[in-house]
């Protein structure tokens, strides 16, 4: 099995096609030698290896690679010309991660591997330039020490010793930045950062570079399984298994001074989508000087430069003076990678986010992936290339991440608030969104309080990826520090949150846990409101509305309609939010559930006098009052749902979660109903179940208490009935919960039948009615051939189906489910992604069973799973009819439907 793949010099022996196995770095590494492009020479060390020594471990791996990377390293020298472990002419190297799915700052890189004592008096002499030789020793160091030797900081509450020593040094000197210590000062602080690493590890820092590669290839290895990439990988669902390639490449100086810089470029607008090469740079400096967001870049365009000048309110001598682009700086160079950004998105047909570095003068590719994107981005982008001829309609479609498309259908700012609001800060506008919330100053505080339901925005000098949990929870993010292609804004890209970075006028402190902005101190758990669309800061709560939709969202939905099989429905139990579903493209409700409606106004009370009432004529009466309160709602659904069929379940939860349980409130009933308070308390005891989710409930209640289906049956047929006599073109659907056994379906169908009989001949006029059952007991699923003999649908209710199958209470289970993702024992939690090895082979086993008896049986979803992309499509493979989600989670469901036919 080949392990080390190499390239360089316009040759590569992997290729775009190969990124499974080298990761999207090295694939993509390899593809640019292969067009030519200039590109340091190198090697990619595949994904397998990772796998291997996650398994067999450190001493077995180096052991099976050892030949390959030392042939490897050969062939890069036959290409550079320099010598690894030679203090004359020494080759130094880069040592990079790589997964085939990108994942932005989650794992570790060792830049300047190879220097020591003599290597970096050989690069003085040989550059000319000893400030640089010893500014890349120094960062070499510190790289290897946190990377290598674990002095990283466990959490931002420790210090880092490298960065505690560089301060000392810096203050001693009287400077403020990095770049103004001269050779001594860099000289000294590499004998202090050697002392540090001695101090802590008890062992020299090594001089050996082969020593110093095998620690920086396990190192990258090691970083597959830390903490942020963990989280990283759950929170986009990239498998574990995949691991992660190491890219080694010789490397290329962006510090060697002013004629030498480092950069990130976009091919198009990560943000907007727009069709506009942007980037940033900074002269002398390395790769990861810019990503961190330590020192805020400059832009590579002219006209970027000048839109960020007007955003920071500098004039336009100024910029050209202080902050000029890359194109007045490096004019070459710039027009040289604009035109390889432009034949690499041409090549690839996708945005392209690329690193580069000039050294002397000189342009290098580092790399070039598929960018990250926000949803509005993702929308345009793939339609304006679908409309340049560049890609069609399906690969416009398979472009589409779904659960990205929920950011466009996010609450705006009010435009009149607006104008209103005060505006305290501006920044770049690094990712769209409207965001408020209360501020905290860390990842640990944004989790606490997200914990506790309160909306926050993270305030940081700058991000790393050690925010990524406060990220996650927070609304927005927002930095002093920082540019457009750091790594708070890139991570708040893919994620889709609202993120305003560089806002440079504002002070934070971190020990006092304020703010200061627009001459105002904000302390921790003051209001701000973020506008990612503008950079803008404003003081409070702003208040938000509903976005406008269409344009290319809306053509998006036109694509999923025109290659979906499988019809998305809507889960609503309001007429309101049925309208909202079907202006997303909802064709129909696949769970109405009418519980909620007897929560509404005065209604509460006549449920509870139904509850209590101890015979069947007292309880008719009841019912009697709630027949036209659920006729109305019933009619305003149809009404809303014209032509498409509405699925009604019939009632569902314990009588226990309708009556009051507090003294004050029983009191209150017992008055109205002129009982006593003992009464009332010995009716609402008798109600308390051990288990209620597993006792007297769904169809149980509708056998002991038909009286219960007779009042709901009418009111559905005699809504159908009115509204038909309006023109409204209705196809009702009752839905029995709970069924388990044949018995059960077939006494309710009886009487849901007997009670819509009766209507009709009152009424003299019928209606089309379907009656089914919501598959969520396993028994339901096992015996399904029989229940669909009296079944004319099958709804799977997911939600049950996963608590009753695994055993998990879902009310209770998140309290453990952490716990589980965190150690490996489930990937995901079964409430949110449907666990298609269990739950889902009794509902395959549910499908294949019922139409074996009913070929034409109707099927669908409509647990919470239905909304979610790889259920929908696991669902429509199964040959399902629809799926059935929440109105906001329709337009995600369409576009994985599509994707599901697309596949096949």
């Amino acid at each position: 099995m080949k392990r080390v793949y190499t390239f360089g010099d316009g040759k590569a022996e992997g290729n775009a096609e190969m990124r499974n196995l080298l990761g999207g770095k090295g694939a993509n590494l390899a593809e640019m030698n292969l067009l030519g492009m200039p590109v340091p020479p190198g090697f990619t060390i595949t994904t397998e290896v990772c796998n291997q020594y996650t398994q067999d471990g450190r001493d077995a791996v180096v052991r099976l690679i050892q030949k390959d990377v030392e042939a490897a390293i050969a062939h890069v020298e036959s290409l550079t010309g320099k010598k690894f472990d030679d203090p004359a002419n020494p080759l130094l190297v880069s040592v990079r991660s790589g997964a085939r799915a990108s994942m932005p700052g989650m794992m570790d890189t060792v830049l300047n591997l190879g220097m020591n004592d003599a290597t970096v008096a050989s690069l003085a002499e040989k550059s000319g330039n000893p400030r640089f030789a010893w500014d890349s020793y120094r960062r070499f160091v510190q790289m290897y020490g946190d990377v290598v030797l674990g002095m990283k900081p466990k959490s931002k509450a420790d210090i880092d010793p490298f960065e505690e020593i560089m301060e000392k040094v810096k203050e001693q000197k009287g400077v403020k930045l990095d770049t103004e210590l001269d050779v001594d000062d860099l000289k000294n602080l590499v004998k202090l950062f050697k002392v540090a690493v001695k101090d802590f590890t008890g062992k020299d820092f090594p001089d050996s570079a082969w020593e110093q590669l095998w620690g920086g290839i396990c190192a990258v290895f090691d970083s597959w399984m830390n903490e942020r990439a963990i989280l990283y990988r759950r929170m986009n669902q990239i498998p574990e298994e995949w691991g992660t390639a190491v890219n080694v490449q010789a490397m290329v100086y962006g510090n060697m001074g002013n004629n030498s810089a480092t950069g990130v470029a976009f091919s198009r607008d990560a943000a907007t989508g727009e069709n506009m090469f942007n980037g940033e740079y900074l002269i002398n400096a390395q790769g990861e000087d810019v990503v961190a967001g330590i020192r805020t870049p400059q832009q590579i365009t002219v006209e970027g430069s000048r839109r960020w000048a007007a955003l920071q309110g500098i004039s336009e001598d100024d910029r050209k003076n202080k902050y000029p682009s890359l194109e007045e700086s490096m004019p070459d160079c710039a027009a040289e990678l604009i035109a390889i950004a432009n034949r690499l998105e041409d090549y690839y047909k996708d945005m392209q986010d690329m690193e580069f570095t000039i050294q002397d003068g000189k342009l290098w590719m580092l790399q070039t992936r598929n960018g990250k994107r926000t949803g509005a981005a993702m929308v345009k982008i793939a339609m304006d290339l679908l409309r340049a001829g560049q890609i069609d309609e399906k690969t416009t479609l398979m472009r589409m991440e779904p659960q990205k498309l929920d950011e466009l259908l996010h609450p705006v700012f009010d435009k009149a608030a607006l104008k209103r609001a005060k505006v305290v800060a501006k920044g770049l506008p690094a990712s769209p969104g409207a965001a408020a919330g209360q501020v905290v100053f860390s990842a640990e505080d944004a989790e606490a309080w997200a914990e506790k339901k309160k909306k926050v925005v993270l305030v940081r000098i700058e991000t790393s990826p050690e925010d990524l949990r406060g990220m996650a929870v927070a609304q927005g993010i927002l930095t002093m520090r920082g540019g457009m292609t750091s790594h708070a804004a890139v991570v708040a890209r893919g994620m889709g949150k609202c993120c305003v970075s560089g806002a440079g006028e504002i002070k934070v402190d971190y020990k006092a846990k304020t703010v200061e902005m627009g001459g105002k101190v904000y302390n921790e758990g003051d209001w701000i409101s973020l506008n990612g669309s503008t950079g803008e800061v404003y003081d409070g709560q702003v208040p938000t509305t509903e976005p406008e939709l269409g344009g290319d969202f809306g053509a998006i939905m036109n694509l999923a309609a025109k290659y979906t099989k499988t019809l998305v429905r809507t889960n609503a139990d309001t007429p309101r939010d049925a309208k909202q579903a079907r202006n997303f493209g909802a064709q129909g409700i696949g769970l109405c559930r009418t519980e909620h409606m007897f929560f509404e106004g005065d209604r509460i009370k006549a449920v509870r006098e139904m509850i209590l009432s101890n015979d069947v004529d007292g309880r008719r009466n009841a019912l009697k009052k709630l027949l036209p309160m659920q006729r109305g709602d019933f009619e305003g659904i149809f009404e809303a749902m014209d032509g498409y069929g509405v699925t009604i379940r019939l009632l569902d939860p314990p009588l226990h979660e309708f009556v009051p349980h507090q003294t004050a409130t029983q009191k209150e009933l017992a008055q109205e109903m002129g009982l006593t308070l003992e009464e009332v308390k010995a009716k609402v005891d008798s109600l308390e179940e051990f288990n209620p989710m597993l006792g007297h409930r769904g169809c149980r209640l509708g056998i002991t208490y038909p009286e219960i289906t007779e009042m709901q049956t009418r009111a559905i047929i005699e809504a159908a009935l009115n509204m038909k006599a309006r023109g409204i073109d209705v196809h009702p659907e009752i839905m029995i919960p709970l069924v388990g056994t044949l018995k059960e379906i077939q006494n309710q169908a009886d009487v849901i039948n007997i009670t819509a009989a009766k209507v009709f001949e009152e009424r003299g006029e019928s209606v089309p009615y379907k009656v089914g059952t919501m598959i969520e007991v396993p028994r339901a699923a096992l015996t399904a051939d029989q229940i669909a003999t009296v079944a004319d649908f099958f709804s799977f209710g997911t939600n049950d189906l996963t608590q009753m199958t695994f055993g998990y209470s879902r009310d209770d289970a998140p309290k453990f489910l952490k716990f589980y993702k965190e150690h490996g024992i489930i990937k995901t939690d079964p409430f949110e992604v449907l666990d298609q090895e269990g739950v889902g082979q009794l509902v395959r086993m549910g499908v294949e069973k019922g139409r074996a008896t009913k070929p034409e049986l109707k099927v669908g979803i409509c647990g919470e799973h239905g909304g979610e992309p790889s259920s929908v499509k696991f669902c429509a493979k199964l040959g399902m009819n629809y799926v059935s989600c929440s109105p906001y989670r329709v337009p995600i469901a369409r576009v994985a439907a599509a994707q599901a036919a697309i596949e096949g």
